[in-house]
């Protein structure tokens, strides 16, 4: 009942933009919020099809806000995850049919925003609301000096381990990203495991990198950062020559490729390299957390990821909403969004799906973060800056592209480091000029 006075509060009170003093600032060409509701509005709403809790949690949230108001009706549809929904984008937008709200992977914002897909949401967003959001959301849902998405959680990824096991063999455990194992000192610990009957101690996920997920970007795009080395330069985002390629790049993906050759990584085909025991350090993200748990109660922690000479570093972002160019009225579509943003909404979701609540008022609700809870590690990087955003570029499409079909290459198939580097350096610059260096456009 709580949720449902909240909505029609929401409602009442302020249209969508926001309310009082706190309501946001519009600026100069940006339409997308006025601050009222035009009679009563049709909001659609794209979906990917995620975890069956996630999906499960959002039909009850539209459910619910629909029936507390009658000033807007939320349409929900469920689009397949991965290349075949970001097909569809790409073919409604083509043909002018976008829906008026877009469920999209966070890194893909800089594309659609700069190809004209989203508004930007300045005008929508109240202070208060952008300011209890976590800075890695922001940072995430930012553009060209505007902001154009925004998550209701994000992610966090780290080493799952047994400190059991670990003690046993007298392996020292980190205690927070002060002090990761540097990559070196992984490469010691894992033939150290391998001594005391683990074959295959570490497990990368190598089975995503084989299917040509964005795992491989994500997941690894952290060791070529924590090395000095970057998919592409950070400042221009012009060209990755020097950057992906670079002697920091090779050496930290030639050491990854050197604990595959030595047969320490869990091909993991059946998911259960560390549910089983075959593992005893995961890289991974969030989504373990509740699986790592139930399979050892009590003997499951989260270290960072180790540092290969310039500190550990982290990824970071998940999927996020954005008002599409499509939509007719912003504030109605605001009004649904604000809803999700409410801490108990975006508390539910994280329970719902495991995710990082994406607000500080969230976070709050669950004691996991808090220090010494079972996840504080995740919230700490998201906080401190050890996460870093996937490049923010409306390149990214092709960055990711060629960094996991490099990835795959030096990890599966042994390929040389610097040559699948070189290919991928070439694929990503290609693109670059190709759309002539994606200048930035106005909104």
């Amino acid at each position: 009942m709580s949720g449902l006075l909240g909505i029609a509060l929401l409602l009442a009170g302020c249209g969508a933009g926001g309310s009082g003093d706190n309501k946001a600032k519009k600026a100069p060409g940006d339409t997308t919020c006025d601050g009222r509701i035009d009679g009563t509005a049709h909001v659609t709403v794209w979906f990917h099809q995620g975890p069956p809790g996630e999906v499960g949690t959002l039909q009850s949230q539209v459910k619910e806000f629909n029936k507390a108001q009658n000033k807007v009706r939320v349409e929900l549809v469920k689009l397949p995850e991965q290349r075949p929904y970001a097909d569809l984008v790409e073919s409604a937008a083509a043909s002018g049919d976008l829906p008026d709200l877009l469920d999209f992977d966070g890194p893909n914002l800089y594309n659609y925003a700069w190809s004209g897909k989203l508004k930007p949401i300045d005008s929508c967003v109240p202070e208060s609301v952008r300011e209890d959001l976590l800075p890695s959301v922001r940072r995430q849902g930012t553009y060209a000096g505007r902001l154009w998405g925004i998550g209701t959680f994000d992610s966090g990824m780290g080493l799952y381990v047994r400190p059991s096991v670990l003690k046993k063999a007298g392996v020292r455990i980190p205690k927070g990203i002060g002090d990761a194992w540097t990559a070196d000192e992984l490469t010691g610990i894992l033939a150290k495991l391998r001594k005391r009957g683990y074959r295959t101690p570490l497990d990368l996920g190598l089975v995503y990198a084989a299917r040509g997920d964005e795992w491989s970007t994500y997941g690894f795009a952290p060791a070529v950062w924590s090395a000095g080395g970057d998919l592409i330069d950070p400042k221009t985002f012009r060209t990755a020559d020097g950057f992906l390629n670079s002697p920091e790049s090779v050496k930290a993906l030639t050491t990854m490729q050197g604990w595959a050759k030595a047969g320490y990584t869990e091909p993991d085909k059946d998911e259960k390299a560390f549910d089983e025991g075959r593992s005893v350090i995961s890289w991974a993200g969030h989504w373990r957390y509740p699986q790592y748990t139930k399979a050892f109660p009590g003997d499951v922690a989260i270290v960072p990821l180790p540092d290969f000479g310039n500190g550990t570093v982290t990824g970071m972002g998940s999927w996020q909403w954005g008002i599409t160019s499509g939509a007719t009225d912003g504030d109605a579509v605001w009004s649904f969004l604000a809803y999700l943003l409410q801490p108990r909404q975006v508390h539910r979701m994280s329970v719902a799906n495991g995710g990082i609540p994406g607000t500080d008022k969230a976070v709050k609700l669950s004691p996991k973060y808090d220090v010494g809870g079972g996840e504080h590690l995740f919230i700490e990087q998201l906080r401190a800056g050890i996460a870093r955003p996937r490049p923010q570029t409306p390149a990214y499409p092709a960055i990711t592209s060629a960094f996991g079909r490099a990835f795959t290459k030096i990890m599966l198939d042994r390929a040389s480091v610097k040559a699948a580097l070189d290919q991928a350096v070439e694929a990503i610059d290609k693109d670059v000029a190709a759309h002539d260096g994606y200048p930035q456009k106005g909104p």
